[in-house]
Order: C-alpha cells, then sequence, then structure tokens
C-alpha cells in the first residue's frame, strides 16, 4: 500500500521505530517506587543542576517540521522542569536518555515524531505555568501516561 504523498519514508521509518519501542516496554507496574510524596508510577530523575535548553533544536532546525516546534518552544522554556520528568513512550530506557528532555535534544530528537513525549511536554509545561510543583507534575504525568 503506497503511503501518503504528505509522508516520506523517513516519517514512516521513525513512527515505526517509535512503534518498536512502545511495544518492548517494561509494563508500567515494573517502575512503581516509593518517593518522597508517595508512590509513583514511574523513577522520575532528579533534576540535574544548572541544566539548559542548549541542546534542543532551534527553529530553523525544525524548519522541515512545523507541526513539532511549538512544543519545543514549550520545552525550552522550562528545561529544568522537564529534566526531572521520565518520558513514558519507552525511550527512557534507551542509552543516553536522562530524562523526558533528552527526547528533544538533538536534531534527531524522538520528540520530533513521538506524540507521547510531546503530549508528556505539553502537559508539564501547562502544569508548570498553573503552579504545580515538580512533584504535582510527576503525579499528573504518572496519571496521564501509565
Amino acid at each position: 500500500m503506497p503511503l501518503p504523498p504528505s509522508s516520506t519514508r523517513r516519517h514512516f521509518l521513525a513512527g515505526l521505530g517509535a512503534a518498536w519501542v512502545a511495544a518492548i516496554l517494561v509494563p508500567r507496574a515494573a517502575w512503581a517506587t516509593e518517593s518522597a510524596g508517595g508512590t509513583s508510577a514511574g523513577p522520575h530523575p532528579a533534576p540535574r543542576p544548572g541544566i539548559t535548553a542548549d541542546k534542543l533544536p532551534t527553529r530553523a532546525q525544525l524548519a522541515k517540521f512545523p507541526a513539532a516546534i511549538p512544543v519545543f518552544d514549550l520545552v525550552r522554556e522550562i528545561p529544568e522542569v522537564i529534566d526531572g520528568v521520565r518520558c513514558n513512550c519507552g525511550c527512557a530506557d534507551l542509552k543516553g536518555n536522562y530524562s523526558l528532555l533528552s527526547c528533544f535534544e538533538t536534531t534527531s530528537a524522538m520528540a520530533i515524531h513521538c506524540e507521547i513525549c510531546q503530549s508528556q511536554g505539553r502537559l508539564v509545561h501547562r502544569m508548570h505555568k498553573a503552579g504545580r510543583t515538580l512533584d504535582e507534575i510527576r503525579k499528573g504525568i504518572d496519571a496521564r501516561f501509565s
């Protein structure tokens, strides 16, 4: 079956990769841990001191992915918060990924194509702007994505 004209082989392969990662996820129940605030659905990382959004691609570097630009802009505003949240699409288990922020770093970032990474980024931003604490944000992420 041919791909729609707006799709490219690269988009297809990226989506296929994301689906493969999602298919091999460790069951969410296996991530349950006790934290200072109670039970968490996943081992959220501690935000790294001095973390910045310097590794995120610029708007110009994302020009081929215009739909991703708004969420990258949101993440760019609060990297220190995003860095304290675990991504739930499965990429958190990949070598070199530390937090949800890792999904947005580099020009080949997972979040360019992954709706879960993008949805989590938008939710973290919205909750942070509403004055929620990092623990409250983590609980919101766990409730929505676990």
